[in-house]
Protein backbone atom coordinates (compact mmCIF):
# COMPACT_ATOMS: atom_id res chain seq x y z
CA UNK A 1 0.00 0.00 0.00
CA UNK A 2 1.35 3.54 -0.72
CA UNK A 3 2.54 4.89 2.16
CA UNK A 4 1.64 8.51 1.52
CA UNK A 5 2.51 10.98 3.98
CA UNK A 6 -0.77 12.69 4.73
CA UNK A 7 0.03 15.08 7.69
CA UNK A 8 3.41 16.28 5.78
CA UNK A 9 0.96 18.36 3.12
CA UNK A 10 -1.46 20.29 5.57
CA UNK A 11 -0.48 24.08 4.92
CA UNK A 12 1.80 23.51 2.10
CA UNK A 13 1.52 26.18 -0.17
CA UNK A 14 1.40 23.69 -3.77
CA UNK A 15 0.77 25.46 -7.59
CA UNK A 16 -0.79 22.95 -9.98
CA UNK A 17 -0.20 23.76 -13.28
CA UNK A 18 -3.14 21.78 -15.42
CA UNK A 19 -5.74 21.76 -12.87
CA UNK A 20 -8.52 21.89 -14.88
CA UNK A 21 -7.42 18.78 -16.76
CA UNK A 22 -8.80 15.29 -15.50
CA UNK A 23 -5.56 14.27 -13.31
CA UNK A 24 -5.51 17.81 -12.24
CA UNK A 25 -8.99 18.35 -10.74
CA UNK A 26 -8.51 14.87 -9.00
CA UNK A 27 -4.70 16.05 -7.22
CA UNK A 28 -6.16 19.28 -6.30
CA UNK A 29 -9.01 17.45 -4.80
CA UNK A 30 -6.88 15.20 -3.08
CA UNK A 31 -4.21 17.88 -1.28
CA UNK A 32 -7.34 19.96 -0.67
CA UNK A 33 -8.04 16.76 1.23
CA UNK A 34 -4.79 16.93 3.11
CA UNK A 35 -5.17 20.37 4.24
CA UNK A 36 -2.44 21.92 1.25
CA UNK A 37 -3.13 25.53 0.21
CA UNK A 38 -3.35 25.08 -3.94
CA UNK A 39 -3.51 27.21 -6.66
CA UNK A 40 -4.05 25.96 -10.22
CA UNK A 41 -3.32 27.73 -13.22
CA UNK A 42 -4.46 26.59 -16.70
CA UNK A 43 -7.28 26.23 -19.31
CA UNK A 44 -9.33 23.69 -20.84
CA UNK A 45 -12.47 24.58 -23.33
CA UNK A 46 -14.12 21.78 -23.04
CA UNK A 47 -17.40 21.82 -22.03
CA UNK A 48 -18.02 19.35 -18.91
CA UNK A 49 -14.88 19.75 -16.40
CA UNK A 50 -14.97 17.63 -13.56
CA UNK A 51 -12.59 20.71 -11.90
CA UNK A 52 -15.97 23.03 -12.29
CA UNK A 53 -17.75 20.58 -10.63
CA UNK A 54 -15.68 19.96 -7.00
CA UNK A 55 -15.91 22.40 -4.11
CA UNK A 56 -12.19 22.85 -3.73
CA UNK A 57 -11.23 24.56 -0.08
CA UNK A 58 -8.02 26.51 0.22
CA UNK A 59 -7.57 26.24 -3.45
CA UNK A 60 -7.12 29.59 -5.47
CA UNK A 61 -7.27 29.30 -9.55
CA UNK A 62 -6.61 31.37 -12.61
CA UNK A 63 -8.03 30.63 -16.38
CA UNK A 64 -4.62 31.53 -18.37
CA UNK A 65 -2.89 29.44 -21.31
CA UNK A 66 0.54 28.05 -20.02
CA UNK A 67 2.38 29.14 -22.82
CA UNK A 68 1.28 32.84 -21.98
CA UNK A 69 4.86 33.97 -20.45
CA UNK A 70 4.12 37.26 -18.00
CA UNK A 71 0.37 36.06 -16.56
CA UNK A 72 2.43 32.63 -15.47
CA UNK A 73 5.10 33.80 -13.94
CA UNK A 74 3.03 36.70 -12.42
CA UNK A 75 0.37 33.90 -10.88
CA UNK A 76 3.80 31.32 -9.76
CA UNK A 77 5.46 34.62 -8.02
CA UNK A 78 2.23 36.09 -6.12
CA UNK A 79 1.72 32.89 -4.39
CA UNK A 80 4.74 31.76 -3.49
CA UNK A 81 4.62 27.97 -3.52
CA UNK A 82 7.18 25.67 -2.08
CA UNK A 83 5.89 22.84 -4.51
CA UNK A 84 4.81 23.13 -8.23
CA UNK A 85 3.47 20.42 -9.91
CA UNK A 86 3.39 20.35 -13.55
CA UNK A 87 0.16 18.48 -15.36
CA UNK A 88 -0.59 20.90 -18.03
CA UNK A 89 -0.61 19.37 -21.55
CA UNK A 90 -2.47 18.25 -24.64
CA UNK A 91 -2.67 14.45 -23.39
CA UNK A 92 -4.13 12.59 -25.98
CA UNK A 93 -2.51 10.37 -28.85
CA UNK A 94 -5.51 10.61 -32.04
CA UNK A 95 -5.31 14.65 -31.62
CA UNK A 96 -2.16 15.27 -31.55
CA UNK A 97 -2.30 13.97 -34.93
CA UNK A 98 -4.67 16.97 -35.92
CA UNK A 99 -2.83 19.43 -34.43
CA UNK A 100 0.83 18.31 -33.77
CA UNK A 101 2.37 22.33 -33.76
CA UNK A 102 0.09 22.82 -30.89
CA UNK A 103 0.30 19.37 -29.11
CA UNK A 104 4.50 20.40 -29.23
CA UNK A 105 3.72 23.81 -28.43
CA UNK A 106 1.80 23.00 -25.09
CA UNK A 107 3.87 20.21 -24.06
CA UNK A 108 7.35 21.36 -24.70
CA UNK A 109 8.05 24.93 -24.66
CA UNK A 110 5.08 24.71 -21.94
CA UNK A 111 7.45 22.74 -20.00
CA UNK A 112 9.99 24.97 -20.46
CA UNK A 113 8.27 27.97 -19.27
CA UNK A 114 6.75 26.37 -16.39
CA UNK A 115 10.81 25.57 -15.70
CA UNK A 116 11.89 28.80 -16.34
CA UNK A 117 9.32 30.68 -14.30
CA UNK A 118 9.60 27.89 -11.06
CA UNK A 119 13.50 29.41 -11.39
CA UNK A 120 12.83 33.20 -10.46
CA UNK A 121 10.78 32.28 -7.35
CA UNK A 122 12.83 31.84 -4.29
CA UNK A 123 10.35 29.81 -2.46
CA UNK A 124 10.21 27.12 -5.11
CA UNK A 125 12.28 24.21 -3.65
CA UNK A 126 10.47 21.09 -5.57
CA UNK A 127 9.16 20.85 -9.46
CA UNK A 128 7.79 17.83 -10.01
CA UNK A 129 6.93 17.87 -13.81
CA UNK A 130 4.29 15.18 -15.15
CA UNK A 131 5.07 13.26 -18.59
CA UNK A 132 3.76 9.90 -19.57
CA UNK A 133 4.85 5.90 -19.88
CA UNK A 134 4.41 6.85 -24.00
CA UNK A 135 8.05 8.53 -23.47
CA UNK A 136 9.94 5.16 -23.90
CA UNK A 137 11.22 4.10 -27.90
CA UNK A 138 8.51 1.12 -27.51
CA UNK A 139 9.45 -1.77 -29.52
CA UNK A 140 6.45 -3.32 -27.49
CA UNK A 141 8.15 -5.51 -25.09
CA UNK A 142 6.55 -8.03 -23.19
CA UNK A 143 8.77 -6.66 -19.96
CA UNK A 144 8.14 -2.97 -18.46
CA UNK A 145 10.54 0.19 -19.56
CA UNK A 146 12.74 1.15 -16.57
CA UNK A 147 13.84 5.07 -16.79
CA UNK A 148 17.05 4.43 -18.33
CA UNK A 149 15.71 3.13 -21.42
CA UNK A 150 15.62 5.41 -24.18
CA UNK A 151 13.49 7.96 -25.04
CA UNK A 152 11.37 8.05 -28.31
CA UNK A 153 7.92 8.40 -29.67
CA UNK A 154 6.52 7.71 -33.25
CA UNK A 155 3.34 10.13 -32.39
CA UNK A 156 3.35 13.62 -31.86
CA UNK A 157 1.77 13.29 -28.24
CA UNK A 158 4.32 10.54 -27.47
CA UNK A 159 7.58 12.98 -29.14
CA UNK A 160 6.50 16.13 -27.38
CA UNK A 161 6.80 13.70 -24.08
CA UNK A 162 9.89 12.51 -25.16
CA UNK A 163 11.11 16.13 -25.81
CA UNK A 164 9.50 17.57 -22.45
CA UNK A 165 11.82 15.08 -20.49
CA UNK A 166 14.64 16.39 -22.40
CA UNK A 167 13.75 19.88 -21.81
CA UNK A 168 13.89 18.95 -17.97
CA UNK A 169 17.08 17.05 -17.97
CA UNK A 170 18.61 20.46 -19.80
CA UNK A 171 17.24 23.06 -17.25
CA UNK A 172 17.56 20.91 -14.39
CA UNK A 173 21.43 20.54 -15.40
CA UNK A 174 21.33 24.31 -16.47
CA UNK A 175 19.19 26.35 -13.63
CA UNK A 176 18.64 23.88 -11.23
CA UNK A 177 22.25 22.28 -9.84
CA UNK A 178 23.02 24.49 -7.26
CA UNK A 179 23.15 23.95 -3.54
CA UNK A 180 20.07 26.32 -2.42
CA UNK A 181 18.36 25.60 -6.27
CA UNK A 182 14.82 23.64 -6.22
CA UNK A 183 15.10 19.80 -6.71
CA UNK A 184 13.51 18.89 -9.81
CA UNK A 185 12.53 15.32 -11.66
CA UNK A 186 9.79 13.69 -14.07
CA UNK A 187 7.20 11.06 -13.39
CA UNK A 188 5.63 9.13 -15.56
CA UNK A 189 3.06 7.17 -15.43
CA UNK A 190 0.40 4.97 -17.52
CA UNK A 191 -3.19 4.75 -18.54
CA UNK A 192 -5.13 6.55 -15.42
CA UNK A 193 -8.66 6.42 -15.17
CA UNK A 194 -11.59 7.22 -12.33
CA UNK A 195 -14.29 8.98 -12.74
CA UNK A 196 -14.90 12.55 -13.79
CA UNK A 197 -12.77 12.17 -16.78
CA UNK A 198 -14.69 13.44 -19.70
CA UNK A 199 -12.19 13.24 -22.59
CA UNK A 200 -13.17 11.84 -26.23
CA UNK A 201 -10.86 9.39 -27.19
CA UNK A 202 -10.81 7.39 -23.74
CA UNK A 203 -12.19 4.15 -22.89
CA UNK A 204 -14.01 4.63 -20.13
CA UNK A 205 -15.48 8.08 -20.66
CA UNK A 206 -16.33 6.89 -24.04
CA UNK A 207 -17.84 3.82 -22.25
CA UNK A 208 -19.99 5.72 -19.59
CA UNK A 209 -21.12 8.31 -22.27
CA UNK A 210 -22.42 5.62 -24.07
CA UNK A 211 -24.26 2.96 -21.48
CA UNK A 212 -25.86 6.49 -20.05
CA UNK A 213 -27.94 6.56 -23.10
CA UNK A 214 -28.37 2.85 -23.65
CA UNK A 215 -25.82 2.57 -26.44
CA UNK A 216 -22.88 -0.27 -27.13
CA UNK A 217 -19.66 0.69 -26.37
CA UNK A 218 -17.44 0.66 -30.14
CA UNK A 219 -13.72 -0.08 -28.96
CA UNK A 220 -11.19 0.64 -32.00
CA UNK A 221 -8.20 -1.18 -30.54
CA UNK A 222 -9.70 -4.34 -28.42
CA UNK A 223 -6.23 -6.56 -28.38
CA UNK A 224 -3.96 -3.96 -27.26
CA UNK A 225 -2.74 -4.18 -23.74
CA UNK A 226 -2.43 -1.24 -21.23
CA UNK A 227 -1.43 -0.77 -17.62
CA UNK A 228 -4.35 0.64 -16.12
CA UNK A 229 -4.41 2.23 -12.74
CA UNK A 230 -6.95 4.21 -10.68
CA UNK A 231 -6.01 7.87 -10.92
CA UNK A 232 -5.35 8.43 -7.22
CA UNK A 233 -2.43 5.73 -7.22
CA UNK A 234 0.34 8.07 -9.42
CA UNK A 235 -1.05 10.90 -8.02
CA UNK A 236 -0.13 9.70 -4.45
CA UNK A 237 3.48 9.03 -6.30
CA UNK A 238 3.87 12.62 -7.19
CA UNK A 239 3.09 13.73 -3.89
CA UNK A 240 5.44 10.91 -2.43
CA UNK A 241 8.52 12.48 -5.14
CA UNK A 242 7.66 15.82 -4.03
CA UNK A 243 8.19 14.83 -0.29
CA UNK A 244 11.44 13.10 -1.18
CA UNK A 245 12.75 16.55 -3.17
CA UNK A 246 12.02 18.59 -0.24
CA UNK A 247 14.05 16.30 2.10
CA UNK A 248 16.74 17.22 -0.68
CA UNK A 249 18.06 13.34 -0.41
CA UNK A 250 20.47 12.00 -3.29
CA UNK A 251 18.35 10.60 -6.17
CA UNK A 252 19.67 8.31 -8.38
CA UNK A 253 17.74 9.37 -11.44
CA UNK A 254 15.39 12.36 -12.40
CA UNK A 255 13.11 10.29 -13.60
CA UNK A 256 10.29 8.10 -12.27
CA UNK A 257 8.15 5.53 -13.46
CA UNK A 258 4.82 5.26 -11.27
CA UNK A 259 2.86 2.38 -12.88
CA UNK A 260 0.92 -0.42 -11.98
CA UNK A 261 2.22 -4.51 -11.21
CA UNK A 262 2.66 -6.43 -14.01
CA UNK A 263 -0.22 -8.42 -14.03
CA UNK A 264 -2.01 -5.46 -14.05
CA UNK A 265 -1.21 -4.84 -18.02
CA UNK A 266 -4.95 -5.77 -18.94
CA UNK A 267 -5.87 -5.70 -22.97
CA UNK A 268 -8.63 -3.27 -23.98
CA UNK A 269 -11.29 -5.94 -24.28
CA UNK A 270 -10.51 -7.37 -20.84
CA UNK A 271 -11.17 -3.76 -19.46
CA UNK A 272 -14.19 -3.57 -21.56
CA UNK A 273 -15.66 -6.62 -19.91
CA UNK A 274 -14.71 -5.40 -16.77
CA UNK A 275 -16.38 -2.02 -17.06
CA UNK A 276 -20.07 -3.77 -18.33
CA UNK A 277 -19.71 -6.47 -15.91
CA UNK A 278 -19.70 -3.53 -13.14
CA UNK A 279 -22.43 -1.56 -15.24
CA UNK A 280 -24.69 -4.03 -15.51
CA UNK A 281 -28.21 -3.02 -16.98
CA UNK A 282 -27.70 -4.80 -20.77
CA UNK A 283 -24.46 -2.47 -21.21
CA UNK A 284 -22.22 -4.20 -24.17
CA UNK A 285 -19.62 -3.18 -26.18
CA UNK A 286 -18.89 -4.17 -29.89
CA UNK A 287 -15.59 -4.54 -31.66
CA UNK A 288 -14.46 -1.73 -34.23
CA UNK A 289 -10.99 -2.62 -34.72
CA UNK A 290 -9.86 0.14 -37.32
CA UNK A 291 -6.29 -1.04 -38.76
CA UNK A 292 -5.10 1.86 -40.13
CA UNK A 293 -6.51 3.43 -36.65
CA UNK A 294 -4.23 1.19 -34.91
CA UNK A 295 -1.10 1.33 -36.14
CA UNK A 296 -1.25 4.77 -34.87
CA UNK A 297 -1.21 3.47 -31.00
CA UNK A 298 0.94 1.15 -28.97
CA UNK A 299 -0.30 -2.38 -28.69
CA UNK A 300 1.83 -3.45 -26.19
CA UNK A 301 3.30 -0.78 -23.45
CA UNK A 302 3.85 -1.42 -20.00
CA UNK A 303 6.57 0.83 -17.14
CA UNK A 304 8.86 -0.93 -14.22
CA UNK A 305 8.15 0.79 -11.44
CA UNK A 306 10.52 -0.81 -9.25
CA UNK A 307 12.68 2.48 -8.74
CA UNK A 308 10.05 4.30 -6.60
CA UNK A 309 9.08 0.80 -4.81
CA UNK A 310 12.34 0.72 -3.76
CA UNK A 311 13.54 4.41 -3.24
CA UNK A 312 9.94 5.99 -2.64
CA UNK A 313 7.90 3.14 -0.93
CA UNK A 314 5.08 3.86 -3.45
CA UNK A 315 3.23 0.93 -3.97
CA UNK A 316 -0.64 0.79 -6.16
CA UNK A 317 -3.38 0.70 -3.68
CA UNK A 318 -5.78 -0.58 -6.07
CA UNK A 319 -5.62 -3.63 -8.51
CA UNK A 320 -6.26 -2.70 -12.05
CA UNK A 321 -9.86 -5.13 -11.36
CA UNK A 322 -11.31 -2.59 -8.48
CA UNK A 323 -10.13 -0.01 -10.45
CA UNK A 324 -12.23 -0.70 -13.42
CA UNK A 325 -15.09 -1.47 -11.15
CA UNK A 326 -14.71 1.47 -8.92
CA UNK A 327 -14.94 3.72 -12.09
CA UNK A 328 -17.80 2.28 -13.44
CA UNK A 329 -19.90 2.47 -10.13
CA UNK A 330 -18.77 6.70 -10.17
CA UNK A 331 -19.93 7.18 -13.44
CA UNK A 332 -23.28 5.00 -13.06
CA UNK A 333 -23.43 6.70 -9.66
CA UNK A 334 -23.15 10.08 -10.75
CA UNK A 335 -25.32 9.44 -14.12
CA UNK A 336 -28.02 8.71 -11.48
CA UNK A 337 -27.44 12.11 -10.10
CA UNK A 338 -24.86 12.02 -7.21
CA UNK A 339 -22.42 14.12 -6.72
CA UNK A 340 -19.34 14.43 -8.15
CA UNK A 341 -18.25 16.09 -4.81
CA UNK A 342 -19.33 13.02 -2.67
CA UNK A 343 -17.99 10.82 -4.79
CA UNK A 344 -14.58 12.56 -5.45
CA UNK A 345 -14.30 12.30 -1.61
CA UNK A 346 -15.85 9.00 -1.30
CA UNK A 347 -12.88 7.13 -3.39
CA UNK A 348 -10.41 9.55 -1.52
CA UNK A 349 -11.45 8.68 1.80
CA UNK A 350 -11.39 5.02 0.69
CA UNK A 351 -7.61 5.55 -0.98
CA UNK A 352 -6.34 7.01 1.89
CA UNK A 353 -7.96 4.99 4.88
CA UNK A 354 -6.72 5.15 8.36
CA UNK A 355 -3.86 7.74 7.37
CA UNK A 356 -6.59 10.36 6.59
CA UNK A 357 -6.84 10.90 10.75
CA UNK A 358 -6.30 14.60 11.33
CA UNK A 359 -6.60 15.51 8.06
CA UNK A 360 -9.17 18.18 7.14
CA UNK A 361 -12.58 16.84 6.51
CA UNK A 362 -14.28 17.44 3.04
CA UNK A 363 -13.38 18.49 -0.13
Amino acid sequence: MTLLNCDFWAGRRVFVTGHMGFKGAWLCALLSRLGAETFGYGWDPRPRLLYRELELKRHQSLEGDINDTEMLRAALAGFGPEVVLHLAAQSLVLPSYADPVGTFDTNVMGTARVLDAARNVPSVHAVVVVTSDKVYRNNEWVWGYRETDPLGGKDPYSASKAAAEIVVQSMARSYFSDAGAARIATARAGNVIGGGDWADHRLLPDAARAFSTGQPLPVRNPHSSRPWQHVLDPLAGYLMLAERLLARKPDPLGAWNFGPSADDVLAVREVADLFVDAWGGGASWRDESDPSQAAREAGLLAIDSSLARKELGWLPRWKAEDAVTRTAYWYRRNAAGESAVVLVDEDIRDFLGDRLKGADAGV
